[in-house]
């Protein structure tokens, strides 16, 4: 269990959506830079060098992206070179980045939140506002693991079965085919005995209650307050017309004053912060190792 999985669930999901909601709502470069740099942090930090295939398809995503805005927007007034009779222009080809480094970035974030926050903390975060709603958010998020397993195991059957073969493209696309069927069939069916399951068990007819041996305690106080604080300081020269980057007509300078360094500074804390306790944990943890 690392450090941030023992923190209360309403600090975890305030220090995310903070840490997220700056970057959903600026294009400015630096602050983009520092959202993606943060996130990768913490997801490497946490996981290490597992699941490189899914860190090449957010790299084909964010290559895809970035590609498609001088492709379908000619705006701006650097012009790179033409293509097919339409200008691909340099305030264009930034804009798509910044904006395909910015999705890449949140989707991150949100990857780390999900790994972090189990179905238990969902139902204790949500359940006693919307119980519903916790239930079939944790619900669906079971069922990504368990469709995974599920898929995997059809494939394997298949393949022992000599169905299809790697190497014959053709088979291969078959045998997904099947799978994909074979798994919409299986999750309907599962859905169904799931919904029998809880009507049989009395689910609906009285309000329910549930328990949670969790206690609200002073780090969790601190990680709400220092992010709630951290992002409040790195949104607030732009009330006062700082931190401000314009993409077209014209590149605009980077802010580079007072104010905005100070944004900077508090946005790249803020992003870094949790890396920085799961690496403070790490320590304190070897440090006692070394004493035994």
């Amino acid at each position: 269990m690392s450090a941030l999985d023992r923190y209360d669930p309403v600090a975890v999901t305030v220090y995310f959506m903070a840490a997220a909601g700056v970057a959903m709502f600026s294009m400015h470069p630096v602050i983009l830079a520092l959202s993606l740099f943060g996130a990768l942090s913490l997801y490497f930090t946490r996981n290490g060098s597992n699941g490189m295939r899914s860190h090449a398809l957010y790299l084909l995503l964010f290559l895809v992206m970035a590609l498609i805005n001088p492709l379908t927007h000619h705006n701006g007034v650097t012009v790179l070179f033409v293509l097919n009779d339409n200008p691909v222009t340099l305030e264009a080809c930034l804009y798509g980045l910044a904006a395909s480094g910015m999705i890449v970035s949140v989707l991150y974030w949100f990857r780390s939140y999900s790994q972090i926050m189990t179905s238990d903390k969902l139902l204790y975060l949500f359940g006693r506002f919307s119980p519903r709603l916790a239930l079939t958010v944790s619900m669906a998020l079971r069922y990504i693991p368990l469709f995974k397993q599920q898929a995997k195991k059809v494939n394997d059957a298949q393949k022992a079965l000599g169905l299809y073969k790697d190497d014959n493209p053709i088979d291969a696309m078959r045998g997904g085919m099947r799978v994909f069927s074979v798994m919409v069939t299986w999750a309907l069916e599962n859905g169904v005995i799931t919904a029998d399951s809880m009507a049989a068990r009395g689910y609906g007819v009285t309000r329910r209650s549930f328990f949670a041996r969790r206690c609200f305690g002073a780090k969790d106080a601190c990680l709400t307050a220092s992010a709630l604080v951290l992002a409040l300081f790195s949104v607030w020269p732009a009330a006062f017309g700082g931190v401000r980057f314009v993409f077209y007509p014209a590149l605009s300078a980077v802010p580079c004053d007072g104010m905005s360094i100070a944004s900077y500074l508090c946005y790249g804390v803020l992003t870094l912060l949790p890396s920085l306790i799961e690496w403070g944990d790490e320590l304190k943890w070897r440090f006692l190792k070394s004493g035994i």
